[in-house]
């Protein structure tokens, strides 16, 4: 990838709540916001630190399957239902499955970086408590290839494939440590999700979340080899960020100090009808990593926490991997070591991630950019882990479907 030659900012971040089982405020037969609430809340949330709609130039919005779940189509449309002022001004919808808040980012870097705007409104956002489960996951299909993979696929499509992936790693590297694993990475997105107060895992007053976590798969009533505290919820929420010139931060009357820098990005297809050649490893997200990390110009070594996509525990241990913080086979053990946790050296998903915080699929990836705003910006309240001086950057990985579509972005303090 070519180094940019302009700077790009992210600044002005905001999350919904992430709403769905396990928040007191949920109750399925209870009338709750619609797509278009959160669309403007969360853009809302973004212009009363940007100085209104009459600063922004164009504005995104990232959304995988609102034509299904809210039979509504035309996202870019309902923009301008955020502010009178950004009637008139262009906007577009983008998709990407669970990558789609990802694109959504990434399409607004791109705008900033060709000078067709230098302010950004970026919003993702899903609203998918709208059918019961069991349909939700033939919906969440059309993430993978459905023509090919859906009618021979499992029930529950996704939990099934990520499953698969489980027991192929149980039987490469060790099921017992791996389990242990899985229960580690579950708490530690439960205690984190405590912490912060927009989470769908906040309420969580469950004592022992390890012994939870280690609960023995049934493959009778789920699938093979993960139970349901191994997989992310479903969640109503969306996220909005402002991403911006050095321009744009001025007219908005925002400090760099207030904002985050965006060092680099890569964001990579993999062929959705080609099954994983290894699946125990994320190669598309490990490929996505690489061009983020060298566009940047910088290594691991200065990475100070990470958001990584754990729509399932054995994502957040092989995304580990991927990223390249332990080795092949050795995620279970950086996990169990505490790397990942709060008090490591790199905390992954501080604000309790997919599994914690929630996974509004369209919109996890400008959740992931808030989170790392917040946290770099010393925004993030009672969830706020000490960035060191030697590790003064941050990674968000996003994924979309089974390691198809993933954008990487690695971002610093502005100064």
């Amino acid at each position: 990838m070519k180094k940019s030659r302009r700077k790009v900012y992210m600044a002005a971040g905001y999350n919904t709540i992430s709403l769905g089982t396990g928040r007191k405020e949920f109750h399925p037969k209870k009338a709750r916001p619609g797509l278009e609430d959160y669309i403007q809340e969360a853009g809302r949330g973004v212009l009363a630190q940007a100085g209104g709609g009459k600063n922004v130039d164009e504005g995104v919005i990232g959304n995988f399957m609102a034509a299904r779940f809210n039979r509504q189509g035309n996202l870019a449309a309902l923009i301008p239902t955020v502010d009178p002022d950004l009637r008139w001004k262009p906007c577009t919808r983008v998709e990407g499955a669970c990558g789609s808040g990802g694109l959504a980012l990434t399409a607004a870097i791109k705008s900033v970086l060709a000078e067709t705007a230098d302010a950004v409104l970026t919003v993702g956002v899903e609203v998918q408590n709208t059918v019961k489960a069991i349909y939700g996951a033939d919906i969440l299909a059309g993430a993978g290839w459905y023509r090919g993979e859906r009618k021979a696929g499992h029930a529950y499509f996704f939990p099934a494939l990520f499953s698969d992936r489980a027991g192929a790693y149980f039987e490469k590297y060790g099921r017992d440590k791996t389990r242990r694993a899985f229960a580690r990475w579950y708490r530690n997105a439960v205690e984190n999700a405590r912490l912060c107060e927009t989470a769908q895992e906040f309420h969580n007053t469950c004592e022992d979340l390890e012994a939870l976590g280690l609960t023995e798969p049934n493959p009778r009533t789920f699938v093979d080899h993960l139970n349901v505290y191994d997989c992310s919820k479903v969640s109503d929420a969306a996220a909005g960020i402002a991403v911006l010139s050095a321009e744009g931060l001025d007219r908005c009357g925002i400090s760099k100090s207030d904002a985050v820098e965006v060092l680099g990005w890569g964001q990579v297809e993999a062929d959705l009808t080609v099954p994983p050649a290894d699946p125990t490893e994320l190669e598309t997200s490990r490929r996505a990593v690489q061009k983020a990390l060298e566009a940047a110009g910088i290594g691991l070594d200065k990475i100070g926490t990470v958001e990584c996509h754990d729509c399932f525990t054995i994502s957040g241990l092989l995304s580990i991997e991927a990223i390249g913080f332990a080795g092949k086979g050795e995620g279970a053990d950086y996990i169990l070591a505490g790397k990942t946790s709060r008090q490591g050296p790199v905390p992954f998903n501080t604000s309790g991630g997919l599994i914690g915080w929630g996974h509004p699929t369209g919109g996890t990836g400008v959740r992931q950019a808030v989170s790392i705003w917040q946290q770099l910006t010393g925004k993030a309240g009672k969830w706020q882990v000490e960035i060191s001086p030697e590790r003064p950057c941050a990674l968000s990985v996003n994924m979309g479907g089974n390691d198809k579509t993933v954008v990487a972005v690695v971002y610093r303090r502005a100064a």
